[in-house]
């Protein structure tokens, strides 16, 4: 049932960007985003409940491919926060939405310090021309502490393509 709904989800969003006869993702557009993750989901040795806040600005260098950077702040419910910046890039698919990631992020917490390289896969749903709410899964890795600061979760987020 949930692979019926699924499809017929990315069946109505590819005949909605067909029917604009135009990508979403087309080359000079600007991305605006922000995003809320993990919501209890995620999963590391360090934290027990993580909730994340990310912000987002990213720009189609070609067609389809958007380079971005990202400033974040994560409570991870020990007392022990966090920020973090990086930049990352992304592949959507214009047939139906779904977008390949990949990022490198800084993370800056007291007395401790990490880059953190991850990866990311999402789906585009556009509520209007411009405006989307993208879940994604991601995985991100620490060359540190592995054990505490590696991590996979859930995200979702909001996004506007602004035209050119």
């Amino acid at each position: 049932m949930l692979l019926m709904v699924l499809t017929v989800a990315v069946a109505s969003q590819a005949q909605r960007i067909i029917r604009y006869n135009q990508s979403p993702f087309h080359e000079e557009k600007c991305y605006i985003g922000a995003s809320l993750s993990s919501f209890d989901l995620n999963y590391s040795g360090l934290e027990d409940l993580k909730i994340g806040a990310n912000a987002q600005l990213g720009y189609f260098i070609v067609d389809d491919v958007m380079l971005s950077g990202e400033f974040g702040y994560n409570n991870n419910g020990k007392g022990s926060d966090y920020f973090s910046a990086g930049v990352g890039a992304r592949y959507y698919i214009q047939q139906n939405g779904i977008f390949l990631g990949v990022k490198g992020n800084y993370i800056h917490q007291h007395n401790y310090n990490d880059i953190l390289p991850g990866v990311e896969v999402g789906y585009a749903f556009f509520l209007s021309r411009t405006v989307t709410i993208e879940p994604s899964l991601y995985y991100n890795q620490s060359f540190k502490k592995h054990s505490d600061f590696s991590n996979v979760g859930f995200k979702i987020g909001f996004g506007i393509y602004l035209n050119d």
